[in-house]
């Protein structure tokens, strides 16, 4: 593909709803401009924008596709972004490399949960909006309604600038309220169209689409207020003053069609040249160089500034990494300071257009253009490479909801298998990985269930390693209730040499929570030789490690030794730390040990309506509401739940709200668990103590 100069391109995010239609309107638009050969379809499996065979397989987005494309002489990048609440942060992030974004609503399906929230953000970036209402020839579809739905529940400056001509098997046409004509369809599925005499059934309908759209856009301009009260609008007046209602913010027109048989995206396209922003037009972007705050204009002559929004780790190709140039003009053999990640030196190599997993390579990207490299250092989704160390202020995202542990189905391949992992999580900036420092377990986070598993799926499919995902383990602790006091520790052992001897006395006592092991050193007159005071906490900090009930370490705990015994033979280390753990465990014998268990902070979103069911449930799973609060549309409960209970409350939430709901959490504090929860964890648990002498 050429290079365009900035003022003819356009980045828009497609955004809306999972199965809404927002590939298959992308897929159209690509087929129109001859970027494809042939119309690709989800369902059928040949989409070029979602080309992984887990998308294929679920029929479903699972992360931003780019398709760069030309329309009158204009590029315009589609942003394909995912809609299934799994995988949205892959579209939060994508909505900062867009200028607009048109919101695609299934017209047999209205608006949607996820319509809201991507919607929202949309609006929240200050993209110039349009809405797109899709699957027109589908049975039960509804144009009316829809665009009623759109205006109650997501935004009610959307206004019609189309009138379609049927719906559902008969949706035939559209006509174009603002120059008054009428097309139909053309058959087959090459966006053809035939201009045709209104349908006398509809004139009436349409002159009141129309005037509703001229008092619309003239009651966002003074001066088009006042001539509409005393004259007609002319219609470039009616255009320009669309135009700058969209600029505003303040309107936000509705075109309709059906991407699966290329109806109506012609017009969209048209629209997206003519009244959608180029790169030059956006704002500044707020961001900093070392530590002082600074802003980057989208200028030709600014030093040179590309934003990372996606990446794509090929098993072949390996990683590639697709930006937008917020500054400057991008060409390879260019060395950029990645901001963010301490200034390391990236060189650029060749520079590429992206349409789904193809790359064409290009001389130079220009402001506001996207373009993908291959093999950069270390490079992330999110990172700003610039030529004067300016890092992009962008979007934070949330931390991943839940958690699942990973093991190789393969034994012996763990290192293969965290090697594939960290890529993974390369491309997918809603993911991360850790490991738990308790058990040991490989811990992959995420979104959901199902991004979880998309990502495993995709790990086995590029790298070939096989892994099985389970709940972790619960990072359940031990403490002490009561105090323990006057307890001896004794070990002695004979083997015919030189033998073993130690004996202790201590105190034990619950201390502060957090606080760990207080050792305190009470001895007096040489009992205990000073050399084997370490001993002794040695030995009980590991039998606090081994745990008394159920095998987790014990924590917060006050220990004093003030007597003891020794042999001037037969005394050495391994012998007080022995005699430490037999008093540690004569000790728990005594203190009433109990499991404390993690207590989660949460913050549930919820409709109004859910509020009552969403707050029973929390106190089914031990629970505490604190209290609530309203959050524009929603309610915002907090509460407190031990994180035994939230494992798998992603899906319950999602089946409760119909979507709707979403909720963030952390760690809040340890608690002791319920004795009757606790007699469970215990016997499930299989834990036998360890003898001493062993």
């Amino acid at each position: 593909m050429k290079v365009f100069d900035s003022t003819d391109i356009r980045n828009v995010a497609f955004i809306g709803h999972k199965a809404c239609g927002k590939t298959s309107a992308a897929e159209a638009a690509l087929w129109t401009t001859g970027v494809t050969n042939r119309l690709g379809s989800t369902a059928g499996g040949t989409s070029v924008l979602d080309y992984e065979d887990e998308e294929h397989r679920r029929v479903m987005s699972t992360a931003t596709s780019v398709g760069g494309l030309e329309w009158k002489k204009t590029k315009i990048n589609v942003l394909d972004t995912p809609g299934d609440s799994n995988f949205l942060k892959d579209t939060r992030i994508s909505l900062q490399a867009a200028d607009g974004a048109v919101c695609v609503v299934s017209a047999k399906d209205g608006v949607e949960p996820m319509t809201e929230r991507v919607y929202g953000w949309a609006k929240d970036e200050g993209l110039t909006r349009a809405f797109f209402v899709s699957k027109m020839d589908a049975e039960n579809a509804n144009f009316k309604s829809t665009v009623q739905d759109i205006k109650s529940t997501v935004d009610k400056g959307c206004t019609a600038v189309q009138f379609p001509l049927g719906e559902g098997a008969d949706f035939r046409g559209v006509v174009d309220l603002l120059s008054q004509k009428a097309f139909a369809f053309e058959d087959g599925d090459q966006g053809e169209l035939k201009e045709i005499d209104i349908p006398a059934d509809v004139a009436d309908e349409i002159e009141e689409a129309r005037n509703t759209l001229i008092e619309d856009i003239a009651a966002n301009d003074e001066s088009l207020m006042e001539k509409f009260f005393e004259d007609v609008l002319t219609p470039e007046e009616i255009v320009q003053g669309l135009a700058q209602a969209m600029a505003s913010g303040q309107m936000v027109p509705v075109f309709c069609g059906s991407g699966t048989k290329n109806q109506g995206v012609t017009f969209l396209l048209d629209a997206i040249v003519a009244s959608f922003p180029n790169p030059l037009q956006a704002p500044p972007k707020s961001g900093f160089i070392g530590d002082d705050a600074h802003e980057r204009a989208p200028g030709a002559d600014d030093p040179l500034t590309c934003f990372c929004f996606k990446t794509i780790v090929d098993q072949h190709a390996g990683k590639i990494s697709v930006l937008r140039v917020l500054a400057g003009s991008a060409t390879s053999d260019t060395t950029l300071k990645n901001a963010s990640r301490s200034n390391t030196p990236e060189r650029l190599g060749a520079l590429n257009t992206v349409v789904g997993k193809k790359l064409d390579p290009i001389d130079r990207a220009p402001v506001g253009d996207i373009f993908a490299v291959a093999k950069l250092k270390d490079v992330h989704t999110g990172d700003t490479l610039s030529a004067d160390g300016f890092r992009f202020d962008g979007v934070k995202l949330p931390p991943p909801l839940i958690a699942r542990s990973v093991e190789t189905k393969d034994h012996g391949h763990e290192d293969k298998l965290a090697a594939a992992l960290q890529r993974i999580v390369e491309e997918d900036p809603g993911l991360s990985l850790s490991r738990d420092a308790q058990s040991g377990q490989i811990l992959l986070s995420g979104t959901g269930q199902q991004h979880i598993e998309v990502a495993i799926e995709k790990m086995q499919r590029k790298f070939g390693v096989a892994a099985k995902l389970d709940l972790p383990r619960i990072p359940y602790l031990e403490t002490f209730t009561v105090p323990a006091k006057n307890i001896e520790g004794k070990h002695k052992k004979q083997t015919g040499g030189a033998g073993q001897f130690g004996v202790i006395y201590v105190d034990i006592e619950p201390a502060e929570r957090g606080s760990g092991l207080v050792f305190e050193d009470g001895v007096v007159g040489g009992s205990v030789p000073r050399q084997f005071v370490p001993s002794v906490e040695k030995g009980i900090k590991k039998a606090m490690e081994r745990g008394v009930i159920a095998g987790y370490p014990v924590v917060d705990l006050k220990v004093r030794l003030f007597d003891g015994k020794h042999h001037p033979v037969d005394s050495k280390d391994v012998a007080f730390q022995m005699a430490a753990s037999k008093a540690f465990k004569a000790a728990a014998a005594q203190a009433r040990p109990v499991l404390l268990e993690p207590i989660m902070n949460i913050e549930i979103a919820v409709p109004e309506a859910n509020m009552g069911d969403v707050m029973a449930d929390v106190n089914s799973r031990r629970g505490r509401v604190n209290g609530s609060e309203p959050s524009g549309k929603f309610v915002v409960i907090k509460a407190q739940i031990p994180m035994a209970e939230v494992q798998m409350y992603e899906a319950t939430l999602r089946s409760m709200t119909h979507g709707r709901g979403s909720f963030v959490m952390d760690l809040s504090h340890m608690e002791a668990v319920p004795p009757n929860v606790q007699q469970k964890i215990v016997k499930d648990s299989g834990f036998v103590a360890v003898d001493d002498d062993e």
